[in-house]
């Protein structure tokens, strides 16, 4: 299987916080941030080549930015997309955090 670079960029790295981690402890699901163009093939495809895992089902959403506001100005966070990538049983990715930091 050859990696292209094409499917590095769909995938920006993994989304940790409660409801991901409480979502992946319950079901066999990871959370990960996705390029906002990707489709759902795409990123399925990518999944595939990079980690060499089955996946059963792919859910994306869009993350609408937060509005924030600053002394004077509001302004709004760039929106990112998420994809909820379901894996077949017996199948884990392991996203280490290293503590030793």
């Amino acid at each position: 299987m050859i990696l292209k670079e094409h499917d590095f960029k769909i995938i920006k790295g993994p989304h940790f916080s409660e409801k991901s981690s409480f979502i992946s402890e319950k079901n066999n699901v990871l959370t990960i941030k996705v390029s906002k163009k990707a489709t759902k093939i795409d990123i399925k495809r990518a999944i595939k080549k990079i980690f060499n895992i089955n996946i059963k089902n792919v859910n994306t959403l869009l993350v609408k930015g937060k509005f924030k506001k600053n002394k004077k100005y509001t302004y709004q966070r760039n929106s990112w997309k998420k994809a909820y990538i379901f894996l077949e049983k017996n199948q884990n990715i392991d996203f280490n955090i290293n503590q030793n930091l």
